[in-house]
């Protein structure tokens, strides 16, 4: 259902209560949960219904963190928050709000049809994924985000929340630090037209679309940048993921994929081959780490010189111009069942993998993952597998607070555009961000008064303006529009990635900061362009603010997380405390709120809900 124009003329108007913008589990989630809670004016606004990283993402088996629910270990709410907090740079309410709303969130998915496996009694067994002390992860297969956004949409679908469909958000009206409305684009007929709203919920996910090097699918763009033009505060943008993925298809190696301990080798332009991790390392060392990069993709500082040192030496092989590549055909150099490391041949003896090929390993342990890749045309069984350090998911984003607000009243974010992890975060935690996420954002618009609709005329007037200003830019002499952008995502993997060069980034950040000084003067249009134009600045808006809170990080903070600068190797110590906040082009340091010590006395608690609630 697609909701009719208030009126057409001088650009069409749409008013409407409350706008959740963005179609994968996050934005899904919203309008569901909107809607349950008795929101009944909203509008799902989307790009595409089929864009995105819910959508079109994976790994070798993709996990879901959530508090545990099996067996006899203990967990506890407030245990799953320390784990969260002790990453680092995270608010402890943001991370007592996850941790509560956990199981909320996974259990409504399990009753919406996500095949979260069970044993014969129906507990939901658990496994340890990346930084996580207990057994809290779990999934569906490689699979896990994409079968959530289609049950979400299924329940989104079955209740009469309009839809506008290829509709590229383009700019946050957002007047005195209030929101308003937003302008888009359609991209149908190439007009511009407004939408007229008290509150927004941003679920556009990270900008993925900055980085060259990605493993993010070609479909998700992002859209901070919207929330940066509107002056949002932002926190942890310096913070990312990067870790190995495969480039032809965009793929996580990891899991099984590493475990198996495919063959790794690179190949120069004139064809020959080098198994160049032996010539940096022992052959015992270079079985070990290949193996834990199963368990410890992300490339992180602190183990540099242990698993993460696979990541610096495929860096180094792709700076050569060698390309590097996976084998499952051959075992590596130096292979033997018997002579593994203690830890890789436990795993693999337990897990029935003593095939006599990395394939064959590979088959046994999780046939699904040979099947994705054969999906895609690549035959894992008889070619080898194309692989780099990729960019992965943002840590930071829209600084929010208890109720995922941003600090624009009216404009909340959630998913992987709030700012909900810090420096590191168990794997899997992003897909239950996007669950609590939404579904705060959604209560607390829910309880929210509501005001008259303020005059349209200024809303309107912004849509003329930048209806002008591209008029402007059709035919300047400027740099092309995707010239511009395919500058940007080069230099943003050379020099802001895991391995980040200074003085490049700011270079980078001077040139930027002049093309969006003057944007329609700076960046030519070509007629029906539009499109990708408007996402172009909105890349370039996001862009500089990662590469001004990342040169702020890298003098406060030194090398941390996923990120390694060539100038400041070490992390400083004592800084546990603090966080980058970004607003405007300058950033400064913000305490870390600490874990609150909330009242469990129930009658208390429960008085204390009757009278929130009973505000709607």
């Amino acid at each position: 259902m697609r909701p009719s124009p208030l009126f057409l003329a001088p650009h069409p108007l749409y008013r409407v209560d409350t706008v959740v913008l963005g179609s994968g589990c996050a934005g899904f989630n919203a309008a569901d949960s909107l809607y349950d809670l008795g929101v009944r004016d909203l509008c799902l606004v989307t790009e595409g219904l089929s864009m995105g990283t819910s959508r079109n993402t994976g790994s070798d088996k993709q996990t879901y963190y959530k508090l545990t629910l099996s067996g006899g270990e203990e967990d506890s709410v407030r245990r799953m928050a320390q784990t969260l907090f002790q990453g680092g740079g995270v608010h402890g309410d943001i991370a007592l709000c996850e941790a509560a709303g956990s199981a909320r969130g996974f259990l409504k998915l399990c009753g919406l049809g996500v095949p979260f496996p069970t044993n014969a009694y129906g507990e939901y067994v658990g496994y340890k994924t990346d930084h996580d002390p207990a057994r809290r992860a779990t999934s569906a297969g490689p699979l896990t985000s994409k079968y959530m956004t289609e049950a979400l949409e299924r329940s989104v679908r079955s209740k009469p929340i309009p839809i506008l469909d290829q509709a590229q958000a383009v700019e946050l009206f957002a007047p005195e630090g209030r929101l308003e409305g937003l302008l888009c684009l359609d991209k149908q007929t190439g007009g511009l037209f407004c939408i007229q709203c008290r509150f927004l919920v941003l679920c556009t996910g990270g900008p993925a679309g900055i980085y060259g090097q990605s493993v993010y699918p070609a479909s998700q763009l992002g859209g901070s940048g919207l929330a940066i033009a509107a002056g949002a505060a932002m926190e942890n943008l310096d913070l990312w993921q990067y870790g190995l993925a495969s480039l032809d298809f965009r793929w996580n190696v990891s899991g099984s994929y590493q475990q198996v301990l495919p063959r790794i080798f690179s190949i120069d332009d004139k064809g020959v081959e080098r198994e160049f991790l032996l010539e940096s390392l022992r052959p015992e060392e270079a079985l070990l780490y290949a193996f834990q990069k199963g368990y410890q993709w992300p490339f992180d500082v602190r183990k540099r010189d242990l698993s993460s040192r696979i990541d610096l030496l495929v860096h180094e092989q792709t700076l050569l111009g060698r390309e590097v590549y996976l084998d499952f055909r051959r075992n590596p150099s130096g292979y033997s069942f018997e002579g593994l490391p203690e830890e890789a041949k436990t795993y693999l003896a337990n897990s029935g993998c003593v095939q006599e090929t990395p394939f064959l390993r590979l088959q046994h342990m999780n046939p699904q993952a040979v099947a994705l890749y054969l999906d895609h045309g690549i035959d894992l069984e008889s070619q080898p597998l194309r692989v780099g350090v990729c960019a992965q998911h943002q840590n930071g984003g829209v600084a929010i607070d208890a109720n995922w607000q941003s600090s624009v009243e009216g404009l909340y974010a959630a998913g992987e555009a709030a700012a909900s992890f810090g420096v590191v975060r168990p794997g899997g935690s992003a897909l239950n961000a996007t669950q609590v996420g939404s579904l705060r954002a959604a209560e607390h618009i829910a309880r929210r008064p509501r005001a008259p609709f303020a005059d349209p005329a200024p809303l309107l007037e912004a849509c003329g303006a930048l209806e002008r200003g591209l008029a402007r830019a059709e035919g300047n002499q400027g740099l092309a529009w995707s010239q511009a952008l395919e500058r940007l995502r080069r230099e943003m993997s050379l020099c802001c990635a895991h391995a980040r060069d200074e003085e490049r980034m700011a270079a980078l950040l001077d040139w930027l900061n002049a093309l969006l000084d003057k944007p329609f003067a700076s960046l030519s249009l070509q007629p029906g362009q539009a499109a990708g134009y408007l996402r172009t600045l909105d890349l370039c808006t996001a862009a500089a603010a990662v590469l001004q809170a990342s040169l702020f990080a890298a003098e406060r903070f030194g090398s941390r997380g996923s990120c390694l600068y060539a100038a400041h190797p070490d992390e400083v110590p004592g800084m546990e405390g603090s966080l980058v906040r970004t607003q405007r082009g300058e950033s400064r340091l913000v305490p870390v709120r600490p874990l609150p010590e909330p009242d469990d006395w129930f009658e208390n608690v429960w008085r204390d809900y009757r009278a929130r609630t009973q505000r709607s």
